[in-house]
């Protein structure tokens, strides 16, 4: 097992707001991921991400199927197995199966999620791995689907929010839940 290359201590001072934080993430999924944990060492980043998660879990049009499904397959295609391992547990406890899970890595349209929603996952994928191929027509299939402008912007915004949170995990080997406690 690879050890991470940062240990994530929190900042002086700072100890209570990101305990709080903790408390929160905690609270919602019943444990702090170790990819947030990395983050108790920019506590200022810290927050701004949790934001964005919890905006786009609870308040988004996405929806958590989603949101969930975006961002395994983006992680997926990334090849970090923390997102991957961490969004499969979310998707298979919101009932999917893991084997239709996993047949979407291959074939989006396999994706266990509703045909309106399509659209919007492959546009999410594409922004991550060709985005200079996307085009009117990318957003147009979305918005025949029923997505809003904000909808589409939600999507994208994840999906390369994710693609970022993807490669800090891999840059400092956090590979597993259970790393920063071996």
């Amino acid at each position: 097992m690879t050890h991470p290359l940062l240990d994530p201590h929190v900042p002086a001072g700072q100890e209570d707001k990101v305990a709080a934080l903790y408390g929160a993430i905690e609270a919602r999924l019943g444990f702090v991921p170790d990819g947030l944990r990395l983050y108790g060492i920019s506590p200022p980043l810290l927050e701004t991400f949790v934001g964005t998660v919890g905006y786009l879990n609870t308040e988004s049009a996405l929806g958590p199927r989603l949101a969930a499904m975006i961002r395994y397959l983006v992680s997926y295609r990334a090849s970090c197995s923390f997102c991957i391992d961490m969004n499969e547990g979310f998707l298979t406890g919101m009932g999917l199966d893991l084997d239709a899970i996993r047949a979407a890595r291959d074939n989006l349209e396999a994706a266990p999620i509703e045909a309106r929603e399509l659209p919007l996952l492959r546009l999410a994928v594409k922004a991550v791995s060709a985005p200079e191929q996307v085009g009117a027509a990318d957003l147009d299939a979305a918005r025949r689907a029923g997505w809003d402008d904000r909808g589409i912007f939600d999507a994208v915004a994840l999906a390369t929010s994710n693609r970022g949170f993807n490669l800090l995990l891999r840059t400092f080997k956090v590979e597993h839940q259970g790393v920063f406690d071996a």
